[in-house]
């Protein structure tokens, strides 16, 4: 769960968290299997993946194209992937598209791997799915990790992401997952600013936080 970076502002949980994450660690999902390095986000101490992954698994992927916008271990494009589905995967760092080089290797995936800002360097427009596992607390990240927690003290990364996510909305089902403990009215209401609609589709909670997946839709 995301909430676990909160309590991490505690000085032992702190340390415990950041030697856990010295060195890469493997994660798995069915026979799919990825090496998270640790300026990557994990998945292994959160739910979000593990709750994508399992709402991905039942749909029919097969030749359909599928967009994962911020990969980061890239486990559910290698899974999409799996599936039959045509997947691109983008990120902004750099560490974790290298190790998704090795990862769709060793998984013999094919997949068309980008470094981009959101949409800035994907130049096509007709997806499938567009799958969106993003940073939501607001704090200005200080570095490549923290990009992937932190959405900018007046949630810029939303703000862009719903500025140019209706240019990609043809026909498109866009699935985003949020937590309750972010500032979802916020989040709804950037989408809103931007004429989008974030309809929640899935529930699940896990411990005592509920986890949300949203499809984004044009108002």
């Amino acid at each position: 769960m995301r909430r676990v970076i909160k309590k991490i502002l505690d000085p032992f949980l702190k340390f415990g968290f950041s030697k856990y994450y010295k060195k890469p660690r493997k994660y798995s999902y069915e026979n799919i299997e990825v090496l998270v390095y640790p300026e990557v986000f994990p998945p292994h101490l959160t739910i979000s993946t593990k709750i994508l992954l399992d709402f991905i698994k039942p749909l029919n992927l097969q030749n359909k194209s599928v967009l994962e916008l911020g990969c980061g271990s890239g486990i559910i494009s290698l899974f999409a992937s799996s599936k039959g589905a045509n997947v691109t995967a983008s990120d902004i760092n750099s560490i974790a598209l290298d190790a998704l080089k090795i990862a769709s290797k060793k998984n013999n995936a094919s997949i068309s791997i980008l470094n981009s800002d959101l949409f800035d360097a994907i130049k096509n427009k007709s997806f499938d799915y567009i799958i969106i596992n993003p940073p939501y607390y607001p704090k200005n990240p200080e570095n490549i990790k923290e990009q992937a927690w932190f959405c900018g003290e007046d949630f810029e990364y939303f703000k862009k992401l719903f500025q140019q996510l209706p240019n990609f909305l043809n026909n498109t089902n866009a699935l985003m997952i949020l937590s309750q403990d972010c500032n979802i009215n916020k989040i709804q209401e950037i989408a809103s600013e931007n004429k989008l609609l974030l309809e929640s589709v899935f529930e699940k909670k896990v411990f005592s936080e509920k986890n949300y997946i949203f499809k984004i839709t044009r108002l």
